[in-house]
């Protein structure tokens, strides 16, 4: 509010009723819209006529409004983006959820079967332990048969030699 110029912008826009109203909260009064479009006072030379003013006044204005509409737009399509990540992101991840669980089916499967084939290789060897465990006493039971059918023939025999 000194004699130095503010660096610092302010964007207008209209409302409803057509009133100026500054877009960062605060309204202006009629008065003070109309001391804004009023020459400036005697010691600052003003640039042409209320019309010009006003017309210059609104461009800028429009401008302005432009502008920030832009600069909405432009961050609604980030957030728009940034929905559209996270939802990449979430499907992504049921994906591979789904993917995770299909494998561990798969792999749990995998798993059963050779458990299954390990089983019946094992039960296989204990019936083939058996079949040779039968033979072989079978082949015990002849060995000792043909043993004392020797020792038979041996005493027959005996009396001749």
């Amino acid at each position: 509010m000194g004699g130095g110029g503010s660096t610092r912008r302010v964007t207008f826009e209209a409302d409803e009723n057509e009133n100026i109203t500054v877009v960062k909260g605060v309204r202006l009064s009629d008065s003070v819209i109309d001391r804004m479009k009023e020459p400036s006072s005697p010691g600052r030379q003003h640039r042409g006529s209320g019309a010009v003013n006003d017309e210059e006044l609104k461009k800028r204005i429009a401008e302005e409004l432009a502008l920030e509409r832009a600069r909405r737009d432009s961050e609604a399509q980030k957030r728009r983006l940034k929905q559209e990540q996270m939802y990449v992101r979430d499907e992504f991840g049921k994906l591979l959820e789904r993917e995770r669980i299909s494998s561990n089916e798969h792999l749990t499967r995998a798993i059963l079967r050779e458990r299954a084939a390990t089983e019946e290789e094992r039960q296989k060897a204990q019936r083939f332990a058996r079949q040779l465990e039968e033979k072989d006493r079978e082949l015990k039971k002849h060995d000792a048969y043909y043993k004392e059918q020797l020792a038979r023939l041996e005493e027959r025999v005996k009396p001749f030699f």
